[in-house]
């Protein structure tokens, strides 16, 4: 089957389409339905008669867009009417829904008068927090949004003029930059001259292009003021007529430092691409065939060609995806009555800023692991890129407010805050933990200090005031790997080749002498393994904490720090925790790494240490030792330890939180079979600190848990060590890393 065929299919598998309602408050019980509707529902109803803007406070309305189209002008597709146009409606539902978290009801009216198109979508006003027009032909689009943002207190946006621009915008401003090329000195062509081309010319002069720069062309040529006075360009082509001599495509591109596709494929040649001037842009926004393919510009000349196209296969693809969640994420938190320059500037500057950041792993997986580093093939974000929400949303929302078209106002810091949790819950969680790090950065050594992702995890915990990095290697790699990262800071680096290690090997052979260890043989370890390096200078004290593991097996990466470091005065055991994260709860699995066949004192320990770091995590724990037994119904050597352990843990004065077992797992997490069947339990709420009677099950039961049930992992956080040392897993990515370095430094802080 061809990509059509499979199209075909993937829309009309059962249920049809690619959207549905769900409903986001519980509809279990009679009382939850009586609350839903009828009766209880008058009161909220009534409230918003009193005060319109509590309908903010009780309906979805701040977070519902209406998507809005009459068909008329389609992708590539052109007037193919309203039906035709749903699924491409729907999509465009399901980009808000994945991006940016915003709900959407798809619009589809059969209407090509204007009048009765203004009237229609005017009056559904009380229903939605935006308007998103959509596909819509012009000159008509033109008029649609400027009298629908005249009448309507809500934003109107169409995505279709505006889109392209923000996203090529964002991308201008970084090559002019990678040229080293003025914008208000760049002699600009557009080949295309309708809705979307004439937007992006206005928005280019917005960010700083000169108008009387700016050269259009149509299908019939150049927009000249001959044509105009001529009567053969429309009002709005008649805004970039120019006052020179007439031409074709190629006449206007001669000497152009940028070209602005917004047109049809493959009507430029590399000729005309070689007739420009030096280090040109080059914007083919054609889709699905951009006006000139990728290969053809670049082997069009020697120096340096910067390539944008809509197609995700080749370098700097324009993709209005980057735009629209994000603008109207920022626009309904604050209740804007519209989309204005100010906001849209705002969030083109902001992409361009991001795009000179340091990329995440899980970015450059996802495009096949080519290198995504600031520069000619790098000028904007990729879509799939987490941090487009948090980083364009907030600039839209402050320019909102700063310009006035804001009705309500956010704090920048608490609302980023909530930008990451609606990425998922291990974003919110380790936001509170972040924090707790940021109010007083410890230093943490990093082992593997010349491995990229140690280098580029350092620079961004650094960045962001998490800790005082300090990475363990051979200094002048460590600088290599960062200057060709371009990553412009200074580490403090802890070089064997370079330092001074004697009173370290002095250090691990004290400690070790009985072990087997001679002096000789502990000079060459603390210049040879930076484990070891890194554990003496956590044990010393000149390092509050050390991460490794990056590129070892866990074993052998743990095995240094319990030898030096060890385990806490009130510990004779340590345990490895992950934090596993759904849509609407978090559980600590314990243990996942450590402890093979624990009895019933390491099982206690491992719950006590667990119940602590989840306090750190400010959740209150509820402890459940798992087994395939409920409170007795198998009495066997596998089922006795987490019995026992939980006699332990309760007769154990210290211990101050719910803990109960030994119990099925199902039983721990769900609420009715604690009530009704077990409602002598100690837990009254399902159970969040799962401790596992082995390694094993605990290893299976945390990943099946990931993969399965779509947890996000923290993780593994050790716990029971007499300093903060936590064993990363080879293969983690750099966030993991730096999530890793905040739960150290609170371990340090505490």
């Amino acid at each position: 089957m061809g990509l059509e065929d499979d199209a075909r299919e993937y829309h009309r598998q059962e249920p049809s389409g690619k959207i549905e309602i769900s409903t986001t408050k519980p509809t279990n019980t009679q009382r939850d339905l009586s609350l839903a509707y009828s009766p209880g529902v008058a009161a909220p109803c009534l409230d918003i008669e009193a005060d319109p803007e509590r309908v903010f406070e009780y309906t979805a309305k701040g977070n519902l867009v209406g998507v809005v189209s009459n068909g008329s002008a389609v992708l590539g597709l052109g007037d193919i009417g309203p039906a035709a146009s749903k699924p491409v409606m729907e999509g465009k539902g399901v980009l808000f829904k994945r991006f940016a978290d915003i709900d959407v009801f798809d619009v589809e009216l059969d209407l090509t008068d204007v009048d009765a198109f203004v009237e229609t979508v005017a009056a559904m006003e009380p229903t939605f927090g935006g308007i998103n027009l959509e596909d819509i032909g012009a000159p008509a689009c033109f008029a649609i949004e400027r009298r629908l943002s005249d009448r309507m207190d809500i934003p109107v946006f169409h995505d279709d003029q505006h889109g392209t621009a923000i996203i090529s915008g964002a991308a201008l401003l970084n090559a002019a930059e990678v040229v080293d090329k003025d914008l208000e000195d760049l002699e600009i062509v557009f080949s295309g001259a309708g809705a979307s081309a004439i937007a992006t010319a206005r928005f280019y002069v917005s960010l700083g292009a000169r108008k009387e720069n700016i050269t259009m062309c149509d299908s019939s040529g150049i927009l000249t003021e001959e044509r105009a006075e001529a009567g053969d360009l429309n009002e709005f082509k008649r805004e970039f007529a120019r006052d020179i001599e007439g031409g074709d495509l190629a006449d206007a591109m001669e000497g152009a430092d940028v070209l602005a596709g917004l047109s049809v494929g493959g009507i430029v040649s590399p000729e005309m691409v070689r007739s420009m001037a030096d280090n040109p842009i080059i914007f083919a926004m054609a889709n699905p065939d951009p006006e000139i393919t990728y290969e053809e510009a670049k082997n069009a000349r020697e120096d340096t060609v910067i390539m944008a196209t809509g197609r995700s296969d080749y370098p700097n693809q324009v993709n209005n995806v980057l735009g629209f969640p994000f603008l109207f994420r920022g626009a309904l938190d604050v209740r804007a009555t519209e989309i204005n320059e100010e906001m849209k500037r705002a969030a083109a500057e902001a992409l361009a800023e991001l795009a000179r950041q340091d990329v995440p792993d899980a970015v450059v997986k996802a495009y096949g692991d080519e290198p995504l580093q600031f520069g000619p093939e790098y000028v904007i974000p990729k879509p799939v890129d987490p941090r487009v929400l948090f980083e364009i949303a907030p600039a839209v929302a402050e320019a909102a407010m700063d310009s006035g078209a804001a009705r309500t106002d956010v704090d920048a810091e608490q609302y980023r805050e909530r930008l990451e949790a609606r990425l998922g819950k291990s974003r919110e969680m380790m936001r509170v933990v972040l924090n707790k790090a940021k109010s007083d950065p410890k230093r943490v050594a990093l082992a593997e200090g010349t491995d990229e992702k140690m280098i580029r995890a350092a620079y961004q915990i650094a960045e962001q005031g998490i800790a005082e990095p300090v990475l363990l290697g051979d200094a002048d790699e460590i600088h290599r790997v960062a200057q060709r990262l371009g990553l412009s800071f200074e580490p403090e680096i802890v070089d064997p080749s370079e330092r001074s290690l004697e009173s370290y090997a002095d250090r691990l052979h004290e400690l070790r002498k009985r072990k087997g260890i001679t002096r000789t043989e502990a000079g060459e370890l603390v210049r040879r393994d930076t484990n070891y390096l890194g554990s003496v200078m956590v044990e010393r004290g000149d390092a509050d904490a050390l991460l490794t593991g990056l590129t070892h097996h866990y074993p052998s990466a743990l095995r240094p720090p319990l030898q030096v470091v060890g385990s806490a005065e009130d510990a004779d055991h340590v345990a490895g925790v992950y934090l596993l994260t759904f849509k609407n709860r978090v559980v600590f699995c314990a243990d996942t790494t450590v402890n093979q066949n624990p009895d019933e004192e390491v099982l206690a320990e491992v719950t006590k240490h667990t119940a602590e770091l989840a306090r750190r995590f400010n959740v209150e724990p509820r402890a459940a030792m798992l087994s395939y037994s409920n409170f007795g119904s198998v009495d066997d050597a596998g089922t006795r330890p987490p019995r026992k352990a939980v006699e332990l843990l309760h007769e154990d004065p210290e211990v101050d939180f719910p803990v109960d077992g030994e119990m099925q797992a199902d039983t721990a997490v769900v609420e009715d079979i604690l009530e009704d069947t077990y409602d002598f339990a100690e837990l009254e709420e399902p159970a969040n600190v799962l401790v596992f009677p082995n390694l094993e099950s605990g290893n299976i039961g945390y990943k099946l848990l990931q993969r399965l049930g779509g947890a996000e992992a923290i993780g593994p956080m050790l716990v029971g060590m007499d300093a903060p040392v936590h064993v990363l897993q080879r293969g983690d990515e750099v966030k993991d890393i730096v999530n890793l370095a905040g739960v150290a430094v609170v371990d340090a802080q505490e």
